[in-house]
């Protein structure tokens, strides 16, 4: 696995999410299936077998997680040059055939949100900007076909995640 770029808050992030599932949602759930268990025969138990799934799928996630944690690399935006698009940068772009403008910030997958216009630098259109400068047209191939902007500003700006 390559390594994911995480911002520094996303990294504060993802280690308090793991964390939280390690020491509260974890314990619950094997409480709940303590529980369950007492309840007699474990074959036509439904409480146990649904506890014991979502104990397996919290199991799951906290993997998942570890991993992301283990394959990420940390990088502070704030030390790299944004006079072209890279990993943190703010992008403004303008759609040349609708003239719609909108901005889009470059962060790592699990950072990553589409209502905010936060968008993961492995997505389309951030593949497509980055290297790119002011000025500069692209086409990125979306999932809604292939589209044309031009970029007019790239800056860097604190990351709104919404925590």
């Amino acid at each position: 696995m390559e390594k994911e770029f995480l911002t520094t808050q996303g990294y504060e992030k993802l280690t308090s999410e793991i964390r939280r599932l390690n020491l509260v949602e974890r314990p619950k759930i094997i409480e709940e299936v303590q529980i369950a268990r007492e309840h007699g025969d474990l074959k036509e138990n439904a409480e146990y077998h649904a506890a014991r799934e979502k104990q397996r799928l919290i199991d799951k996630e906290i993997a998942e997680l570890n991993t992301l944690l283990t394959n990420s690399q940390i990088v502070d935006p704030t030390k790299l040059d944004h006079s072209q698009v890279g990993f943190g940068s703010s992008v403004t772009v303008v759609d040349c055939d609708t003239d719609e403008e909108s901005s889009y910030t470059i962060v790592g997958s699990y950072e990553s949100d589409s209502d905010r216009n936060i968008i993961s630098y492995h997505s389309p259109l951030a593949k497509s900007l980055l290297g790119k400068r002011e000025g500069d047209e692209i086409e990125a191939r979306l999932p809604g076909g292939i589209k044309e902007f031009e970029i007019l500003k790239i800056e860097f700006k604190e990351i709104d995640f919404g925590n």
